[in-house]
């Protein structure tokens, strides 16, 4: 009986052995495999979905990397603005330039590549492989433009980058449409839509109107803004407006982005006691641009300038201003929803021109900070 039972147990065990062979197979070996043969796999991917996609790709053997015809010529193959990659790999396979739909698919979605895919005119082959015809169809097309969004700019300064972008729009045009923005989020805008212009390469036809763009910057916004940041917002009794004005002087004071998560506990330090936020980047943006200097950003700042008349001058006013004042990276309005705890009130750039800054509790102490 008990050489039985040691049987039995003997038997069971080799069977949770295999299973877990088989896991560890799945688990890790499989995406491990395909990692090495084509990259690895998409980040928003799940484990799930990493490990099933795996499993397709290694199941496909050489036809992804194998022509569908080695003599094969160049044709022209127009992507449009919008189109599904599945409409997009039917496509490709109906006019002869892949083997399969669902192994170009499962390639695309594997890598991402199906979300960065661009619209547009191409220049394939059948010649090429079906890696190669998905990775060239990340390639900029001669009938898209790019618009590039720098954390820390106001309206004016994308409005001003229009010319170079290859897209039609005028900057006049431009800073009319953003002062009144589309609704297309959850939250209404305010009377503008800066500091909703997401910093950003923007990949666009050239034919993309100015209402057109204004919904693809304010979507993508929409897509970075997550629920916990929201929630963490709201948790600090911030509206979505208020934080990203609050992150707007962040991404302007933060010289080194690393530093915002701190800044952004003093700031929200002094809002806490009804303190003024002091904020120089605030009465940079109340006294516009500078012609002497050509820039918008006036530095350094008089004391006459502290005393400019202006809603958004923080220096005269202990509350937010009414609207951003910059468009703020993601680390910015991150450092708002998940601020560095601190005891801090004060902080001023330090003296060693780093461009860090150095904190302080007290007034007493912002003033023996001082550099020499």
């Amino acid at each position: 009986m008990n050489f039985r039972r040691y049987q039995l147990h003997f038997i069971l065990a080799f069977f949770v052995i295999i299973v877990l062979g088989f896991v560890f197979a799945f688990i890790y070996y499989l995406p491990a495999r395909a990692s090495v043969l084509f990259g690895p796999p998409a980040s928003h991917l799940s484990i799930s979905d990493r490990i099933e996609y795996s499993t397709r790709l290694l199941s496909y053997g050489n036809e992804l990397t194998t022509p569908f015809n080695a003599s094969g010529t160049e044709q022209p193959f127009q992507v449009e603005q919008g189109e599904s990659v599945n409409s997009i790999a039917n496509r490709l396979e109906a006019l002869g330039f892949i083997s399969s739909a669902q192994v170009f698919y499962d390639y695309a979605v594997y890598t991402g590549i199906d979300l960065t895919i661009q619209s547009g005119g191409f220049t394939l082959s059948p010649a090429q492989s079906i890696i190669d015809i998905a990775r060239a169809l990340q390639k900029l097309s001669p009938t898209d433009a790019t618009l590039v969004i720098l954390p820390g700019w106001r309206m004016e300064e994308i409005a001003a980058s229009l010319p170079t972008s290859g897209l039609g729009i005028t900057p006049q045009a431009f800073i009319a449409a953003g002062n009144t923005p589309p609704q297309v989020l959850a939250f209404a805008f305010p009377s503008t839509m800066e500091g909703f212009f997401y910093p950003d390469s923007y990949t666009l036809p050239r034919e993309t109107t100015v209402e057109q763009l204004l919904e693809a910057i304010a979507r993508n916004f929409a897509a970075h803004l997550t629920a916990d940041m929201q929630t963490a917002y709201a948790n600090q009794n911030l509206a979505v407006i208020q934080a990203v004005t609050l992150a707007s002087i962040v991404e302007r004071e933060a010289v080194h982005i690393e530093e915002a998560p701190q800044i952004a506990s003093v700031y929200l330090n002094r809002l806490a006691i009804g303190m003024k936020l002091d904020a120089d980047p605030t009465v940079q943006y109340a006294l516009g641009y500078q012609f002497e200097t050509n820039t918008w950003w006036k530095n350094p700042l008089s004391l006459d300038d502290l005393n400019v008349s202006s809603s958004f001058n923080t220096y005269l006013l202990a509350a937010l201003p009414p609207a951003p004042i910059s468009n703020p990276s993601i680390e910015a309005l991150r450092a708002v929803a998940f601020p560095e705890p601190s005891p801090y009130y004060y902080f001023r750039a330090a003296c060693d021109g780093s461009g860090y800054h150095v904190y302080a509790v007290t007034l007493d102490e912002q003033i023996a900070n001082a550099c020499p």
